[in-house]
């Protein structure tokens, strides 16, 4: 279980493979031709899913390897699999019906809390040891 967050990060990397694949094909069926990034709604809500993953993987990664790399392996790659629901759960949510992503984003947002709370622990004991 010591390489879950190596597990987290690769399911990532897919997650932000399917935001981009929902974008190219919005392009495709609304023929949304580039660099534009508007046009059909449902073409702005993959582009909008998109980068609001892009936005949060930035934030979520760093903090997640920062726990695993100060004994948190563990808790972190489970509270990065939450986070990995919640935000497949807001691309689902947001694609259907974007009024409905808060409980998703209430999810992952939270995880992602548990894990910088995991990452400011590790830092702050491995600051105080010397």
């Amino acid at each position: 279980m010591s390489h879950l967050p190596e597990l987290v990060t690769l399911l990532n990397v897919l997650l932000l493979f399917a935001t981009a694949l929902a974008v190219g094909y919005g392009r495709h069926r609304y023929q949304i031709r580039a660099p534009a990034v508007s046009g059909h709604p449902q073409f702005e809500r993959a582009y909008r899913v998109q980068m609001n993953t892009l936005e949060n993987t930035v934030v979520f990664l760093p903090a997640l390897w920062l726990a695993a790399l100060h004994g948190f392996a563990l808790w972190a790659g489970i509270a990065g699999l939450v986070w990995l629901v919640g935000r497949t759960w807001y691309m689902v949510a947001y694609l259907r019906r974007p009024a409905s992503r808060g409980p998703a984003y209430l999810l992952a947002t939270s995880a992602w809390f548990v894990v910088v709370g995991m990452a400011g622990w590790g830092v702050a004991k491995a600051m105080l040891a010397g």
